[in-house]
C-alpha cells in the first residue's frame, strides 16, 4: 500500500490511499480510501508506517485490526465457479436468488452445513468468512435460500442442457449409475422404505441417478422415490439424452444390475442411435458355461476373449478373467462360509442343550434365516430343520460352480467391433468406477449431501441439484490442482502402464512418487483436497482501523504463502476479489 496524490486541475491534489500488485507482467492498483480530508500530520503519520519508520513504536500503536475473516478458500470456490461461468448459467442477470444458488454451492463445497447453518454462517455478524460479503448476502436469512431453493429447481432442464452441451458429443459415451441416501423425518412423498446403499435399513430414504461423460464429470441428476428399482429408472435418462439433450447418437454405460435384459428389449434397442455397455450378472455367465459357449481354457493364454451365444443375437459377448479378483473372491468365500458355519453351530447347539433347548420348526428356521440373511450364504448349505433338531452340511458342488467363475466376467454391448474393439469396451464399462468415485464424494467424503431434512419434494430435488452443482465445481477443482494431490496428475502414464484393460488399474510413476514421498516435483508437501482448502482459507482479509483522530477503516489481504499462490494460479482465479 502507498498514498498516491492525483492532480485535480483548479481543485486542490485528491489524496489517495491505494493498494498495488501484478497480475503476470501487468501493475494493476486500486484506491482503497481518499484521504483528501486528513491533516497534514495525521498523512505523515501514516506514510510513515506504511514505509515502515515506526520511530520505536509497536505496529500496534498505529493500527488496530477490527475483525479477521478467512477468505482464501472461498475466492478459489467462488473464482472456478465464475471461471467456468456457472453463475451464468444459473441466470443472466445478478437476483437475490442467485447469488444465494451461488453461495449454497460455494458453501457445499467448503463445508456441508444444513441451509439454517449456512444462512448463520453468510450473516454479517456471525461471518465466519467473506462469502456473504462478496456475494452481498450479509443481510440474507434462511427464507432467502429456501426462496432461492424454489428458484433453482425450474432452470434445471436448461442447466443441464447447457452442460450436455459443454461435455457430451454425439457418438461418446454417457456413464449412469444410481444410489441412495437416507432421510430424516417421514413427510416427504419421496421418501419410501428401499435398498438401502448405506446400510440404513431402519430410515426411509430417495433414489437419485447420476448421469456424467466419460471422465465423470456430472451432467444430470435425477431425483425418484426411495423404493424404485435401478431398472425403472432408465427411462427419465434416455429421455434426457435423447429428448433434452437432442443427441441423435450415444453410448449409454450401465452396470448389470441397471441395463437389464427387459430393459434392453423395451427402451434401448428400439431406440435408433442409442448404443449401450453393460455386463452380465453370475446366473447368466453360469448359463453361459453350461451352454459351452463359455470355456474356461478361453483365459489360459489370454484375459478377454470375445464369445457367441444365441440367447444373446445382435450382441457382443467379451468374456474377462481378473486372477486378483479371483483370489480376493476365494477368501471372501472362505470367511463367510467359516462364519455362517459357527452360527449355524450354535443354533444346532442351542437344540440340544439339556436347559431350555430350542424347539419348534418355525423358531429353529428363525434363526437360521437371520444367519443365512447376513453373510448370503444360503445357496452353499443344505438345511435340515426337524421339531427337535437342526443340522447342516456344505453343498460342495454349489461352492465349486461359484468357485469355477471367480474373477469371471462378461461385458455385454451392442456396439460392433469396426466401433469399439473388445479392449476399448471392457474399459469403457469400467469407467464406471467415475460415477461410483463421484457418489463417495457426493455421500461422505466432501459434500455430505445426506441425511436429508427437508419435507417438500422440490426441495429434496432443489437439494440433489445444488449438491451436483457443488461436485462440478469440486471435480474441476481437483482436474486443476492434482499436481498439488494426492490424485494422479498423468493419466495417460497410469494406461500407457497397464498391460491390459482386465488387470487392475495402476497410478502414474509420478502418482507412486508423491505418494511415496508425501512430496510434489518442487518439493512442497502433497495435500488432500481438504486439507488445501483449509491451507487456503488462512489468506485472510482483514479490516484494519488507523488509530487517527478521524480514522478510514481499509482491508487488507495476507500475501499468500508460495504454495498457496501456487495453487491460485492452477485454478486460474485471483484471490483479490
Amino acid at each position: 500500500m502507498y498514498i498516491e496524490t492525483v492532480p485535480n486541475r483548479n481543485s486542490r491534489p485528491a489524496i489517495l490511499l491505494r493498494e498495488g500488485w501484478r497480475e503476470g507482467r501487468r501493475t494493476r492498483k486500486r484506491t482503497l480510501a481518499n484521504l483528501s480530508d486528513w491533516p497534514a500530520e495525521k498523512l505523515q503519520a501514516l506514510q510513515a508506517v506504511l514505509k515502515g519508520d515506526y520511530r520505536g513504536r509497536t505496529p500496534g500503536d498505529g493500527f488496530s485490526i477490527e475483525r479477521t475473516r478467512p477468505h482464501g478458500h472461498v475466492a478459489a470456490v467462488l473464482g472456478v465457479l465464475q471461471r467456468l461461468k456457472l453463475d451464468r448459467l444459473l441466470a443472466a442477470q445478478r437476483s437475490p436468488e442467485r447469488d444465494a444458488v451461488i453461495a449454497m454451492i460455494v458453501a457445499r463445497v467448503l463445508e456441508p452445513r444444513s441451509k439454517l447453518a449456512t444462512a448463520r454462517e453468510l450473516r454479517a455478524t456471525t461471518l465466519s468468512s467473506t462469502l456473504g460479503e462478496l456475494l452481498d448476502l450479509s443481510d440474507g436469512d434462511e427464507e432467502l435460500l429456501y426462496r432461492a431453493m424454489d428458484w433453482l429447481l425450474p432452470r434445471q432442464d436448461k442447466i443441464e442442457r447447457a452442460l450436455a452441451k459443454r461435455h457430451l458429443a454425439e457418438g461418446t459415451l454417457a456413464l449412469y449409475d444410481v444410489s441412495s441416501t437416507y432421510f430424516e423425518g417421514r413427510c416427504c412423498p419421496l421418501a419410501r422404505y428401499g435398498h438401502s446403499r448405506d446400510g440404513r435399513r431402519d430410515k426411509l430414504q430417495i433414489t437419485f441417478g447420476l448421469l456424467t461423460n466419460a471422465d465423470g464429470c456430472p451432467i444430470a441428476v435425477e431425483v425418484f422415490a426411495g423404493n424404485t428399482a435401478d431398472p425403472a429408472t432408465l427411462s427419465a435418462v434416455i429421455a434426457k439424452l435423447r429428448e433434452r439433450f437432442a443427441l441423435k447418437r450415444i453410448v449409454l454405460v450401465g452396470d448389470r444390475g441397471m441395463l437389464t435384459s427387459a430393459r434392453i428389449r423395451a427402451e434401448l434397442t428400439p431406440a435408433e442411435g442409442l448404443d449401450w455397455i453393460t455386463a452380465l450378472r453370475a446366473p447368466h455367465i453360469q448359463q453361459l458355461l453350461q451352454a459351452g459357449s463359455l470355456q474356461l481354457s478361453l483365459f489360459d493364454q489370454r484375459d478377454l476373449a470375445e464369445i457367441i451365444d444365441p440367447a444373446y443375437p445382435g450382441q457382443r459377448l467379451i468374456a474377462c478373467r481378473n486372477p486378483l479378483m479371483a483370489a480376493a473372491r476365494a477368501r471372501k468365500r472362505i470367511d463367510l462360509l467359516a462364519a455362517t458355519e459357527r452360527q449355524l453351530q450354535e443354533i444346532a447347539a442351542a437344540t440340544q442343550r439339556e436347559r431350555q433347548p430350542l424347539r419348534g420348526q418355525a423358531r429353529i428356521a428363525l434363526r437360521v434365516g437371520g444367519v443365512l440373511g447376513r453373510y448370503k450364504m444360503r445357496k452353499h448349505f443344505r438345511l435340515t430343520i426337524e421339531e427337535t433338531n437342526f443340522s447342516f452340511a456344505r453343498d460342495d458342488a454349489s461352492i465349486a460352480r461359484e468357485a469355477a467363475l471367480d474373477g469371471i466376467y462378461v461385458i455385454r454391448t451392442s456396439l460392433p467391433g469396426t466401433a469399439l474393439a473388445a479392449a476399448g469396451a471392457v474399459a469403457a464399462y469400467k469407467r464406471l468406477a467415475q460415477v461410483e468415485r463421484a457418489f463417495r464424494s457426493l455421500k461422505s467424503v466432501d459434500l455430505k449431501v445426506r441425511p436429508i431434512h427437508h419435507r417438500l419434494e422440490d426441495r429434496v430435488r432443489a437439494h440433489i441439484l445444488l449438491c451436483m452443482l457443488a461436485y462440478y465445481v469440486e471435480w474441476h477443482m481437483r482436474q486443476a490442482l492434482a499436481p498439488m494431490l494426492f490424485d494422479d496428475d498423468d493419466p495417460a502414464a497410469a494406461q500407457a502402464a497397464r498391460r491390459s484393460p482386465v488387470a487392475p488399474a495402476q497410478r502414474s510413476p509420478k502418482a507412486q512418487q508423491k505418494a511415496s514421498t508425501k512430496l510434489t516435483d518442487d518439493g512442497a508437501p502433497v495435500h488432500s483436497f481438504r486439507t488445501l482448502l483449509r491451507d487456503l482459507a488462512t489468506v485472510a482479509k482483514n479490516r484494519i482501523l488507523p488509530k487517527l483522530e478521524h480514522p478510514v477503516p481499509f482491508d487488507l489481504i495476507t500475501t499468500p504463502t508460495a504454495l498457496q499462490q501456487h495453487a491460485f494460479d492452477l485454478l486460474g482465479v485471483n484471490y483479490r476479489m
